[in-house]
């Protein structure tokens, strides 16, 4: 029996912090609450019921080892263009939302925001403007094949250069090629290897 396909709905997250995440997710994907009750909220930034699902519980607390824990890494969000992306950007910045880290993946420029949970979100815009091109060069590319996570980069030179009018190809080059790496390498929530033991 051939397999029906759903399409990604929504994302539950789990919090303490109603208020504030309501307010996040406002400000970083323009999501506005559909229906909220005093322990939970349900979300949408379309015309799809909801897209972020908030529950609140009792006994609920934070987890200092969570990046050491299997569990999801992050959710995702696409903009239609890298332009867009580096706009949003840029407003957020000026809010005082800045993304945890960025990579170049090579099918997407990616920007990554940790929530008021600690949750990583993913803004992103897809590097080919077309899905079957960026699924293509997923399969074929020895340059993903080589580094499937991508080339970190510091993103206030990069959309300060794309303001000033530099072309997405070029800004891409100079950011595969370290151009805009950023100062320190950034966490991004997994755990770091312990080195291994002297012999």
């Amino acid at each position: 029996m051939d397999i029906i396909r759903p399409a990604l709905h929504h994302v539950t997250l789990k919090t303490t912090r109603l208020d504030e995440m309501i307010a996040w997710y406002g400000a970083v994907i323009g999501a506005r609450v559909n229906f909220r009750d005093g322990m939970n909220a349900w979300m949408t930034n379309d015309a799809a019921n909801h897209r972020i699902a908030l529950l609140s519980a009792p006994g609920l607390g934070d987890d200092d080892r969570k990046s050491f824990h299997n569990g999801m890494h992050h959710s995702a969000f696409e903009y239609e263009s890298f332009a867009d992306l580096m706009s949003s950007y840029d407003r957020m910045a000026r809010e005082g939302i800045e993304p945890a880290f960025c990579l170049e993946h090579g099918l997407t420029i990616s920007l990554y925001y940790r929530d008021p949970e600690g949750n990583f979100v993913e803004l992103q815009s897809d590097n080919f403007g077309d899905w079957d091109k960026s699924s293509e060069w997923m399969r074929t590319s020895p340059v993903f094949r080589e580094n499937p996570i991508g080339v970190f980069f510091d993103p206030r030179p990069v959309f300060e250069a794309h303001a000033a009018g530099a072309g997405f190809a070029a800004l891409q080059a100079a950011i595969r090629a370290g151009d805009y790496a950023p100062a320190t390498a950034p966490n991004i929530g997994l755990p770091t290897p312990s080195p291994a033991p002297a012999s």
